[in-house]
């Protein structure tokens, strides 16, 4: 499919995992390392693009027919990973979690309730024959989840301008961290340790479980990714310069390690009011 237009769409972010080409099985290891080679892979930008575009037919075709066949792409120390979309199973997931997030009358007008019937069969047929499946990338919307922050320390930021590449979106701005496995799996750790001795057992706790676990699924050698991706389109450049979010989580991690309250708060009320003014432009005219 072409991409529908060259319009930037600006409110997805994401945390994706690189697995190195020793992760998979033969004959799709095979497949990646001939993909790999391409001159020019697409970027998030064209997957997003692609699946809104299938939401124009009448009626609308919520998840692709079939699984894509592209991926993401690293090198790292010499190694090259990947990162395969798995833009249908992501889609289900997806679809799944739309009735928590909107009303009834809303989520009929967008996808009738035939359709999403017919594309929740296909998951379970499709679960049941891969109950093994796990995405390798996680998609927030009009924001970065502040667990996600956990796995990631301030040095590992990468800000500026971008060349069109892989997993950029294109050229322009560029917001991400990246981490190796074991770094990102031993600060969720750490960080859960902390959490737990601090407060009661909570959503942060639970979400920064969720991740932990999600973690596990991969090869100790991947990269983890942290993407602003379109949100650097939508956060006007001078703040997006001075977003240390990462840094805001560690500080207040540490704050509560300390036991100084006062200290972690003040760490907690940059993010969540960063967040919030990011969160309210969905409802914006």
């Amino acid at each position: 499919m072409g991409v529908a237009s060259s319009v930037t769409v600006p409110y997805a972010a994401y945390l994706r995992v690189y697995e190195p080409l020793a992760a998979f099985p033969e004959p799709e290891r095979s497949h990646w390392l001939r993909y790999a080679r391409r001159e020019s892979l697409p970027g998030a930008q064209d997957e997003l693009r692609r699946s809104l575009a299938d939401l124009l037919p009448t009626p609308p075709v919520p998840v692709p027919v079939h699984e894509s066949g592209d991926a993401f792409v690293a090198v790292v120390d010499g190694v090259v990973c990947v990162c395969p979309w798995r833009t249908r199973l992501r889609g289900w997931l997806a679809l799944r979690e739309l009735a928590e997030r909107f009303p009834a009358p809303v989520l009929d007008a967008a996808l009738p309730p035939v359709v999403r019937r017919q594309a929740a069969a296909d998951y379970e047929r499709w679960a049941a024959r891969n109950p093994d499946a796990r995405p390798w990338i996680r998609t927030a919307t009009w924001q970065v989840p502040l667990r996600w922050f956990v796995l990631f320390s301030d040095d590992e930021r990468e800000y500026g301008k971008s060349v069109p590449e892989s997993g950029g979106g294109g050229g322009g701005l560029l917001l991400r961290y990246r981490t190796p496995m074991v770094q990102a799996r031993r600060r969720v750790a750490r960080g859960l340790r902390t959490l737990r001795d601090a407060m009661e057992e909570g959503p942060l706790i639970d979400g920064l479980v969720e991740v932990g676990r999600w973690l596990e699924e991969f090869h100790p050698r991947s990269l983890v990714e942290l993407d602003y991706g379109g949100l650097v389109h939508m956060v006007p450049e001078a703040r997006l310069a001075e977003d240390r979010s990462a840094a805001d989580t560690a500080d207040g991690l540490a704050a509560l390690r300390a036991g100084d309250g006062a200290r972690a708060g003040a760490a907690y009320e940059r993010l969540t009011e960063r967040w919030r003014a990011v969160r309210d432009r969905q409802f914006a005219n």
